[in-house]
């Protein structure tokens, strides 16, 4: 359709003076020449710029209002009122921080006792995951998330304890795909490990407590045994599901067979009536210690549990060097050592209570037992042992992930 005279001179003078203009400022201006034109106004508007017609409408009603208004309608320096524009991904798709955390949680690094955590993914690398999913962010929106979320960008620290296994990272992938498939078959998840030996005895303790001035609580000056009170070796079982603790504390050595003597202890005081339905049990351990990856007498008692309670008992070790990032760390053990800061550890009945008083806010439930039993240490397992064993070793590094299984009588 031709365009009359005067149309050809509107549409002149639009195109000199609609690049001028801010986002704003457009809308004022083809609201203002469309009011000049009486009705029909905004078709035409339309028509010759092909700007929405909500846009042009919008800014014939804020030259109606600023006539009216006896203060200005917008703060010095914005193009909108408060409020305007596009909402926000996350506020139009709040669970889109639910699928970050689902996207970086498997490469989370860091030191887990520390609130502060950053992740190894770039931002542009997560927004791609989420464009993939439907969601319209861009990278930046994707960092103010992060930021959010209690993550941040940190230099290289010095904090690792060994050698870095080129399939480290793997295997965490493994753990949490496996722990995934465990909680949502409604199915046991554990981690655990033994905290370090503590003394038994008037011995300082690490942290500081709110007390009167000048009225420290006096422990003595060194730290030599007390050969009659010895020390307490606490063996922790944390159920990840439930978020639950059971610490055994026991006064001999910490050996394999009382690591799996707690597991047992756990499963028959708690563990069987939180899952009475499930005939299989998932243990995340570290590499070494107690319940080690090459340790034959860990193995050897995993069988007689197995055994005497018809579980099947998946086992996955966390690579060497990474014994911090074993949940029961961050989330049982560094919550005892602050409930019991700067208290001096002075009998079993001490510890036992103070490590069952331990709570958090996210509702951390913790039952502590003394074990009076003596360990042997230096057992054997002979070749005969290790052949009644029902063992499956997984094909992704089978000295990491195995599953023991009951033998029939």
């Amino acid at each position: 359709m031709e365009l009359s005279e005067s149309d050809k001179i509107l549409k002149t003078r639009l195109n000199s003076v609609f690049p001028l203009l801010n986002e704003r400022g457009r809308s004022i201006y083809l609201g203002a020449e469309a009011l000049s034109l009486g009705r029909g106004g905004i078709n035409k508007i339309h028509r010759l710029t092909g700007v929405n017609r909500q846009t042009i409408s919008s800014g014939k009603k804020e030259i109606g209002r600023e006539a009216v208004s006896e203060t200005p309608q917008l703060q010095q320096g914005r193009i909108r009122r408060k409020g305007g524009g596009r909402k926000k991904e996350v506020e139009k798709h709040p669970q889109i921080l639910l699928d970050i955390m689902e996207i970086i949680l498997p490469h989370t690094m860091g030191d887990p006792e520390k609130p502060l955590l950053w992740c190894s993914k770039s931002t542009r690398k997560i927004q791609k995951v989420l464009l993939g999913r439907g969601y319209q962010i861009s990278h930046e929106s994707v960092r103010q998330c992060l930021k959010s979320l209690g993550f941040s960008l940190q230099s290289n620290k010095k904090t690792k304890e060994g050698g870095n296994h080129p399939d480290r990272d793997a295997q965490f992938e493994y753990i949490n795909n496996n722990a995934k498939d465990f909680l949502s078959a409604g199915d046991p998840v554990i981690s655990v490990d033994c905290k370090k030996k503590e003394l038994i005895g008037e011995y300082k303790n690490n942290g500081r407590e709110w007390t009167l001035v000048d009225h420290p609580e006096e422990v003595g000056v060194y730290d030599f045994v007390d050969k009659t009170n010895g020390k307490a070796a606490p063996y922790g079982v944390y159920d990840i599901g439930n978020n639950r603790g059971w610490i055994s504390v026991g006064i001999s050595s910490d050996t394999a067979a009382f690591a799996v003597s707690t597991i047992q202890s756990w499963w028959e005081g708690e563990g069987k009536d939180l899952y009475p339905f499930s005939k299989r049990l998932y243990i995340n351990a570290d590499g070494g210690g107690s319940n080690g990856s090459r340790n034959k007498l860990w193995k050897e008692e995993l069988q007689k549990l197995a055994n005497e309670h018809d579980l099947e008992i998946h086992v996955s070790h966390f690579p060497p060097g990474t014994s911090k990032w074993n949940k029961i760390e961050h989330r049982l053990f560094s919550q005892i050592s602050l409930n019991w800061r700067a208290k001096p550890l002075t009998s079993l009945l001490v510890i036992l209570n103070l490590i069952g008083a331990t709570t958090t806010e996210m509702g951390l439930v913790v039952k502590a037992k003394l074990d009076e039993k003596q360990y042997q240490t230096g057992i054997k397992i002979t070749e005969e042992q290790i052949k009644e064993w029902n063992i499956e070793k997984n094909e992704f590094h089978e000295e990491w992930n195995y599953i023991i299984k009951p033998k029939s009588k």
